[in-house]
C-alpha cells in the first residue's frame, strides 16, 4: 500500500447526528445520501486519484458510497467498513 501521508481524506458517510455523536479525528462528513454517482459534489476533492478512506456505521454506508465515487471516477478508495469497528478514540 501506498504512503497516504497527510494526502489521505477520511469520509464520513453517515447522518449528520450520528457523525455529531462521535466520529474519527480529522473526518470530514458528507451524508452518502447526497453524494450522486452522475454529479461530483463540491466537498468532494477535484483529484480523482486523491486517497480517501470512507466509512459509515456498519459499513452498508460506506460500500455504497465507495460504487458512487468509483462511478464518479475516483480511483484511490479504501472502505473502512464502519466505526462499530474503530478501537480508537472518536471526537465528539
Amino acid at each position: 500500500m501506498q504512503d497516504l501521508g497527510e494526502k489521505l481524506l477520511i469520509l464520513d458517510v453517515r447522518h449528520a447526528d450520528e457523525f455529531n455523536r462521535g466520529h474519527i479525528p480529522h473526518a470530514q462528513w458528507l451524508d452518502n445520501d447526497e453524494i450522486r454517482s452522475d454529479e461530483k459534489h463540491p466537498q468532494l476533492p477535484q483529484d480523482l486519484q486523491q486517497p480517501i478512506l470512507i466509512y459509515c456505521r456498519s459499513g452498508v454506508r460506506s460500500n455504497i458510497a465507495m460504487k458512487k465515487l468509483q462511478m464518479l471516477g475516483y480511483s484511490t478508495l479504501y472502505d473502512m467498513g464502519g466505526i462499530l469497528n474503530w478501537p480508537y478514540e472518536v471526537e465528539r
